[in-house]
C-alpha cells in the first residue's frame, strides 16, 4: 500500500517538537505492515541543505504566487536516514533564516497561512496524480499546516485517495482571516459550517478533522477528552459528530534511536540485564550538571518546553517539597521567559541541588533520560507525551499527571499495582501544586524501599514502548479508507 505522509516537520531533518519524532518513526514501524510511505516536507533550509543534489521530480509553475509571495517550486525526491522523502522546494515560501514557523526573533511569519496551505496542496496534487509513476492509495496528513489536504482532495475531482488527519496537539489550530479564501485556492462552497469556516475565520486544524475520512489522535484518553467542553478548544462539538471515525492510537518511540544499550550519547550502555552501567550515566549527569550533593539522593531528571501547559509553573511551586525530600533536580527545557528565570534563580539559590539548562541538547536530553532516577512530566494537558515512553525505555520512573497519553502509558505505583508487581512509575491527579507535591512524596516512599524501587524500575524497562501494535491499527486504518474513498 503507499501512502503519502504529510508534515512540517520530521526527524532527523527538522524537529521543533514531538511531532518529527512521529513522523520520522512511523515509515520504518509500517513497513512490516507491507506500507510504503512518502513523507511531504517543506523544503527549509537546513532540508535542502542535506537533499544534496537531488534533482526535481515536478515543476509547479506557480505556487499560491502573488506579488509578493508568488513563485516556482519544484518536488524534490531523495532518500535519506532511512527515509523517502518528497521535499517542496519553494524559496518565496521556505528559503528564510528562522525556525519552520517563526523569525528569528520568534515571531510567526505572516505568511504561514500560504507556506502551510501550498504544502497541503501539494500533496494534494501528488493524490489526484501529479506522478504518475507513483500514485498514493491514502494521504495522511499531520496537525494544522497539513490541515487543508484533505479539504483540497475533498472538493476536487471525484476521484481521489482515501484520507487520515492526525491532530497531534488541538490547542495549535491554524486560524487565518476568511478573505484569504480564494488566495488559498478554496472554493466558495468551502466556507460554511461542514466546510473550513470557523468562527468567523478560516480553521485549517478543523477543515482537517472535518473533511478527513478518519481522524486520529495520539492516544485513547486525549481522544476521549478533546471530545468534551472542558478539553476540546472550541471542537468538542464536531468531535462529537465524528465520534464514529476518530481513533486514539499510542505513539511510540524510535527503539533503535532510544536504545540504551548502544546510545553513543551515554557515558556507558545498559540494559534491563546489565544495570551496572546506568550508575556510571547517573555520576556522568550529577557531574555534568553540577549536582554535588550527597550520591545517594534520587535525581528527578526534566526534559520538556517550560510552559503552562507542561506544567512547569507547578514545578517551580513545588521546588521547596522536592529539595525537602532530598532530592536534586536536572532540567533542560526552553520556554517562557518568566519560568526560564524562575528556574535559573532556583539554581542560583541552590547550588549543587538543581542543575538547569536552557536550550535543547539532543546528546543532553538522552543522559538525562539514562542517569536520572526519576522523569517529571506534571502536564496539564497531554496528547501522548514522548519523554515518559523513553523514560521506561531507560528505566527512570516517570512522574506524570494522569492525563492523555500519560494516563495509557504509565501504571500508577498504588497499592493494588504494587501488589501484582504491575507498576512502573507515579500518575497523579488533578494537575495541581498540592497533588505534584503529594507524588513526589510517594516517589520519595518508593525510593526508599529499594526492593520495590528495583522491581518497578524493571517493570519499566520491559514495558512497551514502540510502534508494533500502532503500526497495525494504522494499517488498518490506511486499508478501510482505500475501500470507502
Amino acid at each position: 500500500m503507499r501512502v503519502l505522509s504529510v508534515a512540517s516537520e520530521c526527524f532527523p531533518l527538522i524537529k521543533t517538537g514531538g511531532l518529527a519524532d512521529v513522523v520520522g518513526a512511523l515509515p520504518a514501524a509500517l513497513a512490516p505492515e507491507a506500507v510504503a510511505v512518502r513523507t511531504l516536507l517543506p523544503g527549509y533550509p537546513e532540508v535542502i541543505a542535506r537533499a544534496g543534489a537531488a534533482g526535481p521530480i515536478h515543476v509547479f509553475d506557480d505556487l499560491f504566487g502573488d506579488d509578493l509571495f508568488g513563485g516556482p517550486a519544484r518536488l524534490l525526491a531523495v532518500r535519506m536516514a532511512g527515509l523517502d522523502l518528497l521535499i517542496l522546494d519553494a524559496p518565496h515560501l521556505y528559503a528564510r533564516p528562522g525556525g519552520p514557523y517563526s523569525d528569528p526573533q520568534g515571531r510567526d511569519w505572516p505568511d504561514n497561512p500560504r507556506r502551510f496551505a501550498a504544502l497541503s496542496w501539494a500533496a494534494a496534487e501528488i493524490g489526484r496524480g501529479a506522478l504518475p509513476g507513483w500514485v498514493p492509495q491514502v494521504v495522511h496528513a499531520h496537525d494544522w499546516q497539513a490541515g487543508l489536504a484533505p479539504a483540497y482532495l475533498h472538493y476536487g475531482a471525484a476521484a481521489r485517495p482515501g484520507t487520515v488527519f492526525t491532530v497531534h496537539n488541538l490547542a495549535f489550530q491554524g486560524q487565518c482571516d476568511a478573505s484569504l479564501l480564494s488566495a488559498l485556492r478554496l472554493p466558495r462552497e468551502a466556507w460554511n459550517i461542514d466546510g473550513v469556516e470557523y468562527y468567523g475565520s478560516i480553521g485549517t486544524l478543523k477543515a482537517g478533522l472535518r473533511l478527513s475520512d478518519r481522524i486520529t489522535t495520539v492516544s485513547p484518553t486525549y481522544a476521549r477528552e478533546i471530545t468534551t467542553p472542558a478539553e476540546g478548544m472550541g471542537l468538542d462539538g464536531l468531535l462529537r459528530a465524528r465520534s464514529g471515525v476518530l481513533h486514539g492510537i499510542l505513539n511510540g518511540i524510535d527503539e533503535a534511536a532510544w536504545d540504551p544499550a548502544r546510545d553513543p550519547h551515554l557515558a556507558a550502555p545498559f540494559d534491563a540485564g546489565h544495570l551496572e552501567g546506568r550508575e556510571t550515566n547517573r555520576m556522568a549527569l550529577r557531574a555534568r550538571m553540577g549536582l554535588d550533593g550527597a550520591p545517594e539522593a534520587l535525581v528527578v531528571g526534566v526534559v520538556t518546553r517550560l510552559t503552562g501547559q507542561k506544567g512547569m509553573d507547578l514545578l517551580l511551586e513545588a521546588l521547596p517539597a522536592l529539595l525537602g525530600h532530598g532530592m536534586s533536580l536536572a532540567l533542560l527545557g526552553a520556554g517562557e521567559p518568566r519560568l526560564e528565570a524562575g528556574f535559573q534563580a532556583a539554581a542560583a539559590a541552590h547550588p549543587g541541588r538543581i542543575g538547569i539548562r536552557i536550550g535543547y541538547d539532543e546528546s543532553l536530553a538522552h543522559l538525562i533520560q539514562g542517569g536520572c532516577d526519576a522523569l517529571l512530566v506534571p502536564s496539564r494537558f497531554e496528547p501522548c507525551g514522548l519523554t515518559q515512553l523513553c523514560a521506561l525505555r531507560y528505566g527512570a520512573l516517570p512522574v506524570v499527571a494522569r492525563v492523555g497519553g500519560l494516563a495509557d502509558t504509565v501504571i500508577d505505583a498504588n497499592e493494588a499495582a504494587l501488589a501484582a508487581g504491575v507498576a512502573t512509575g507515579v500518575q497523579f491527579a488533578p494537575t495541581t501544586g498540592p497533588a505534584l507535591e503529594s507524588a513526589l512524596a510517594r516517589l520519595a516512599a518508593l525510593w526508599r524501599d529499594r526492593g520495590v524501587w528495583a522491581t518497578t524500575q524493571a517493570n519499566a524497562l520491559h514495558a512497551p514502548v514502540g510502534w508494533a501494535r500502532s503500526a497495525a491499527r494504522y494499517a488498518a486504518l490506511y486499508r478501510e479508507v482505500t475501500r470507502t474513498a
